[in-house]
């Protein structure tokens, strides 16, 4: 997916999810900012209102500054997260009472968000990061995924197919 408002939130309940996990830092929340797009505000307001549990799963060790954005979000959260470790996504999902198979990790990040959701037992779904601004340490893992995801089209793209993009 292109990003986080484009995913079908009809779709994701009809598909059975009932927690979403997203990732704080350039899925829901610009780098370069650190204030949510009124897009992602719509969204998130929107999944509450299918009835899904919305948790903010961060691997930032700020916590102040994940908790502000959480506060402000409307959302549980988790942070120091330790993606792709899937413990902090499990202690979400017993925090919200749901089962893997009734999850959805949405992030930004092959190594960390995605990898964490698949260990998790939880259904992913990658967005496009929102900034290019990143850590040092996460532009090493951007050249990484440009080698994995080099024929990826992200739906909601130009040229790109239609669906859901859960998997």
């Amino acid at each position: 997916m292109a990003s986080l408002p484009l995913v079908d939130v009809s779709e994701l309940a009809r598909a059975g999810v009932r927690l979403v996990l997203v990732d704080r830092d350039n899925t829901c929340v610009p780098r370069d900012t650190g204030h949510a797009p009124a897009e992602v505000r719509a969204w998130l307001d929107a999944a509450r209102a299918a009835g899904l549990s919305v948790c903010l799963v961060s691997n930032n060790f700020h916590t102040a500054e994940v908790a502000a954005s959480a506060a402000d979000l409307g959302c549980a959260v988790v942070d120091h997260a330790m993606k792709p470790s899937p413990f902090a996504l499990r202690r979400a999902m017993r925090a919200a009472g749901a089962r893997a198979d009734e999850t959805v990790m949405i992030g930004d990040q092959v190594f960390t968000d995605v990898l964490a959701g698949n260990l998790a037992g939880a259904r992913t779904i990658l967005v496009r990061p929102q900034s290019p601004s990143d850590l040092w340490y996460t532009h090493l893992l951007r050249a990484l995924e440009r080698l994995v995801l080099r024929d990826v089209e992200f739906l909601g793209e130009e040229g790109a197919k239609t669906g859901t993009g859960l998997t």
